[in-house]
């Protein structure tokens, strides 16, 4: 089975530019990135034209929202999940099960292709009001334990500094 990764950090941390380079010295083959975004406002197409212009031509883009090991079970490259929170975002948005979800992340664990998960620590805040932003609270913290449990190696970022937790 090969290597699976998770970058854990708040938002701006440094986990995805550290999680490019982690996926990088995985292989000699240019990985996938398998980016999750969706074009939600002009914000966020900002935030993705940043991404893109760091990774550069070092990886093979894919873009997918929401099925995952769809994409993942015909390559045989390293793949970058970024980032599993948004992904988690795009679940909710399109009414999908949390069951859904974990149904997912077992699947992509037992894939036979090295996988680097990007995903934000959103629990280290105050209880938002917002019955919806809870709900994303939540489940990102369940999927970020999950996540955790099946990878071989997570780091935690703070300040761009990755510190390897397991």
């Amino acid at each position: 089975m090969g290597c699976k990764a998770l970058f854990i950090g708040g938002i701006k941390s440094g986990k995805s530019k550290n999680a490019e380079e982690y996926t990088l010295n995985l292989t000699q083959e240019k990985p996938i990135y398998l980016a999750t975004n969706e074009f939600f406002d002009e914000e966020m197409k900002l935030k993705i034209k940043h991404h893109k212009v760091q990774r550069a031509d070092r990886f093979e883009t894919i873009e997918e929202p929401l099925k995952l090991s769809q994409i993942i079970q015909t390559q045989n490259k390293s793949v970058l999940i970024e980032c599993v929170s948004m992904w988690i975002n795009n679940m909710i948005y399109h009414e999908l099960s949390e069951e859904d979800m974990v149904q997912e992340i077992h699947k992509l664990s037992t894939l036979h292709v090295d996988i680097v998960f990007v995903m934000n620590d959103v629990g280290c805040s105050v209880v938002d009001a917002n019955p919806l932003v809870r709900k994303f609270v939540d489940i990102n913290g369940r999927i970020s334990q999950l996540l955790a449990s099946t990878c071989s190696n997570v780091f935690h970022t703070t300040a761009g500094i990755s510190v390897q937790i397991k």
